[in-house]
């Protein structure tokens, strides 16, 4: 027992650069990986609770005639969802006047009674200044970035009420005088939390609308909307002829039914709507309200549509690219436990002699490769946390973000973490398995050299007979180790597909009228991860080899070749490997990018920055090559010959 767990310590003090290689290579895609993904999971999670908190509307009736709804109306949705579930009020587009040189402009009206307000709550996050105010006779003003001066907190606005009225089609049997409301707050209505402005619903006429609004052809973008209080006037009643109702807002009693807004959601919105469009129409014999009604849902409402929408995407982006780190990582861990395997012949044939079973020799292995991932696991998923909070608060550039959920979302984690232990453990164990199984007399001498042969371009002598000697020799070494160029050449490959969708979704973003901060972040976060992952596969994949290859650097050394001609050695080999893969890397990333302009419904190739990303992943190239150049150049000259191979 002393002698294995002294060969277990050696092995991890010998191999604590490989060791650190997989702990960083499981940092960066796990934690890339899960927090792309639980930003998605956070924003949905977080959107369910705002809609539960604001019990927003479910449905919104809009009525299409002039008289509106009846109290008859309104009480038959209440004895279906009940009193506390459903609200009436009034909204008109109508030219105010501005108290800044009497200057006019159209704004949206809702007629709203506060006091028995209990559907589309202001949640105590949406009151931004002023608070809500007590008693009669005041207007909150909407928040929106694109409001001019006169509109907003302490100003005064001047309704000519006789114009409301006739724009609702009321007879104007009572000449009111015109009404002086100050603006006494500003909130971020719960249906309506877009930063820039957005969409919002006007009877009764068609205009061009953004696609995330599903079709529904009565919208309209207004910059200005003023929440009335209802009893601004107390000649104008509710249910009057003079003020009639036009829009019923209902909200579902079982809102803890949905965690978001999915298909099943969808599939019971559906039934509500053929169950109201069933009830009869009270005013108009033989009618029923599909006769006279508009009735619109959330997924009508351009807020929890965009931010839904932009949720969806984020996941589907999360799981392309989750496929590529995942299939990095995935394959530079698994050579390199099978390269640590494949130094320690020694070690295994020295446990085997001393009777340890087969089992008890792998489990050294097993346990070397389980700490070095479990402990990126356990970094990465704070990472992810980190990455995810990162990019939801970014969101709030383009949205008034609700506050953020509490919900641990582990999905995305789980799923890469779990790939990556799997395909470790598996590796290392089908490896040991077939080390194992050899005598102790086999492990113990070394591996016989791979048989030297022509490579491919020796046989082209017009190319082969122009190179000098120290590039003949690289040639040779990267083409005669297929195993190892293949492995970089993939890795760079998919590196490079990686930075070009950042770059691809930074395009559109910035030149193709996707205006969404949170995307841009979220580009430039996979430009990023794929440089450093990157730059942690070069260095693996390097380091590797300069260890299999000390002898022959320790010989060159000998034969009197400076600490720059033996860097060069390795760093040829590192640029021509990088090179290739950037090259296969381009088809690579045309695949990927067709995936990002199909989710993003936007871009082209033509636009993409194609000539940077090699620049990207070069850059990283060059900061390995550095850092390995004090490793390359302290190799013990004579350790390295004294070595049995």
């Amino acid at each position: 027992m002393k002698t294995y767990l002294k060969t277990l310590t050696k092995m991890f003090k010998n191999h604590l650069t490989r060791f650190l290689s997989i702990i960083f290579m499981v940092l960066i895609s796990v934690g890339f990986c899960s927090g792309i993904g639980s930003a998605s999971d956070k924003i949905s999670y977080s959107l369910s609770n705002y809609y539960k908190e604001a019990n927003a509307s479910d449905l919104i009736l809009k009525s299409t005639s002039q008289s509106g709804f009846s109290a008859a109306d309104v009480s038959a949705l209440e004895d279906i969802y009940g009193a506390e579930n459903v609200n009436a009020l009034t909204a008109v587009d109508v030219n105010i006047t501005l108290e800044e040189g009497g200057k006019k402009q159209l704004v949206r009206l809702y007629f709203i009674d506060f006091e028995n307000w209990s559907v589309n709550v202001v949640p105590e996050f949406g009151i931004l200044s002023g608070g809500m105010p007590e008693g009669e006779g005041y207007a909150l003003s909407e928040r929106s970035d694109k409001k001019i001066s006169g509109v907003k907190t302490g100003k005064t606005v001047r309704i000519d009420f006789n114009e409301v009225l006739s724009d609702l089609g009321s007879p104007a049997e009572l000449p009111l005088p015109p009404v002086e409301l100050e603006i006494c707050g500003e909130v971020q209505g719960p249906l309506s939390f877009g930063q820039d402005g957005e969409p919002s619903t006007k009877n009764g006429e068609d205009v061009e609308i953004p696609e995330t609004t599903n079709g529904i052809n009565d919208l309209i973008c207004l910059d200005n909307i003023l929440y009335i209080s209802g009893k601004v006037i107390p000649e104008l009643p509710y249910f009057g002829r003079l003020l009639p109702v036009t829009d019923i807002h209902v909200s579902f009693p079982d809102k803890d039914r949905f965690k978001d807004f999915s298909a099943g959601y969808r599939e019971y919105v559906d039934g509500e709507i053929a169950k109201v469009k069933a009830l009869p129409l009270s005013g108009e014999e033989g009618a029923v309200f599909a006769d006279g009604v508009k009735i619109l849902t959330l997924y009508d409402n351009y807020s929890f549509n965009a931010l839904h929408s932009y949720c969806e995407k984020v996941t589907l982006i999360g799981y392309i690219l989750m496929l590529a780190f995942l299939f990095v990582t995935a394959l530079v861990v698994l050579s390199t436990m099978t390269r640590l395997l494949e130094e320690e012949r020694s070690q295994v044939a020295c446990l085997r002699t001393l009777g340890y079973s087969s089992f008890r020799i792998i489990f050294k292995y097993l346990l070397f490769a389980a700490v070095a991932t479990g402990i990126g696991g356990v970094g990465a998923y704070f990472i992810g946390m980190g990455l995810a909070n990162l990019i939801y608060n970014v969101f709030n550039y383009s949205f008034a973000m609700p506050p953020v959920s509490g919900h641990v979302a582990m999905l995305f984690f789980a799923i890469t973490f779990a790939v990556i232990v799997a395909a470790t453990l598996f590796a290392t164990f089908i490896c040991g398995r077939k080390l194992t199984s050899e005598t102790p007399a086999d492990l113990l001498r070394p591996k016989p050299p791979r048989a030297g042969k022509k490579v491919i371009i020796e046989k082209i002598p017009f190319i082969w007979n122009r190179l000098s000697f120290k590039y003949k020799s690289t040639t040779r070494n990267v083409l005669r180790y297929k195993s190892r160029f293949i492995m970089t050449v993939v890795a760079v490959a998919i590196s490079m597909a990686l930075v070009m969708a950042g770059l691809a979704l930074l395009d559109i973003c910035l030149f193709r009228g996707v205006n969404s901060t949170s995307i841009i972040m979220i580009a430039t976060v996979i430009v990023v991860f794929a440089g450093l992952l990157t730059a942690v596969v070069i260095y693996t994949l390097t380091n590797i080899n300069i260890s299999e290859r000390n002898r022959e650097l320790a010989t060159l050394m000998v034969l009197g070749y400076q600490n720059g001609e033996v860097a060069g050695y390795i760093y040829r080999e590192i640029y021509i490997d990088t090179a290739v893969g950037i090259i296969f890397g381009y088809p690579l990333s045309a695949l990927i990018m067709m995936f990002l302009f199909s989710i993003m419904n936007a871009g082209t190739y033509a636009t993409v920055m194609w000539a940077v990303a090699p620049f990207v992943i070069l850059l990283f190239t060059a900061a390995v090559t550095l850092i390995l150049r004090r490793k390359i150049t302290r190799i013990d000259m004579n350790e390295s010959l004294k070595a049995i191979e």
